[in-house]
């Protein structure tokens, strides 16, 4: 049965370089140790939304089954979407679970992910504090989801052009008040809203 997988995926990882997607940087899959059942996906966050500019690194894992089951996928860079939990980098999403078929390859899975950043399912989350934030105060949603962007996907030429003084100043408050790193504080703020006396009760 692995054969059939590394047979299906050298098959594969030859087509998405002729796509359009990999010549514009849009997807990429690089292989991980020479095996063909580890790879590192890329995806470039969407146009008009929180993630442009942004370069979503994935961990993709092939059963020995594949294709008949679905390659296991999370995101390593860490990121603030409903469907994708801010602390693991799991994935909600349906063709990745009970929807998966056969004729799906891992280049329609990267594809379906980047329309997934760019139109979330807040009511089937994954990470239930991201997906009331985007209901609750939808601009505060997109400002966090920018800053989390600039902080891990982008490169670092960017990040004094498009940063969050606000968010800055917080985060470097809370540290100096609670003694932790960053991202303690990151995590901490953009769950409570950003309210600082909220996101230090959080942490004791």
């Amino acid at each position: 049965m692995a054969n059939i997988a590394t047979q299906r995926i050298q098959r594969e990882l030859n087509e998405v370089a002729k796509f359009d997607e990999a010549q514009k940087k849009a997807i990429s899959i690089e292989i991980v140790n020479g095996s063909l059942l580890e790879f590192i996906g890329k995806i470039a966050g969407p146009p008009d939304t929180p993630y442009e500019g942004g370069i979503f690194n994935l961990e993709i894992k092939i059963p020995p089954s594949y294709p008949f089951n679905p390659p296991k996928m999370r995101f390593i860079t860490k990121i603030w979407h409903p469907n994708i939990s801010s602390v693991t980098g799991a994935i909600c999403l349906d063709i990745l679970k009970d929807q998966w078929a056969a004729a799906m390859t891992i280049r329609t899975v990267l594809l379906s992910l980047q329309a997934l950043l760019a139109a979330a399912e807040p009511d089937d989350p994954q990470d239930a504090v991201v997906a009331r934030q985007y209901k609750e105060d939808h601009e505060l949603f997109v400002q966090t989801a920018k800053h989390w962007t600039l902080v891990y996907a982008r490169p670092d030429s960017d990040k004094e052009k498009w940063s969050n003084l606000d968010f800055d100043a917080k985060i470097a408050k809370l540290r100096e008040v609670m003694g932790c790193d960053e991202h303690q504080a990151r995590v901490a703020l953009s769950s409570n809203n950003w309210d600082l006396d909220r996101a230090t009760q959080s942490m004791l």
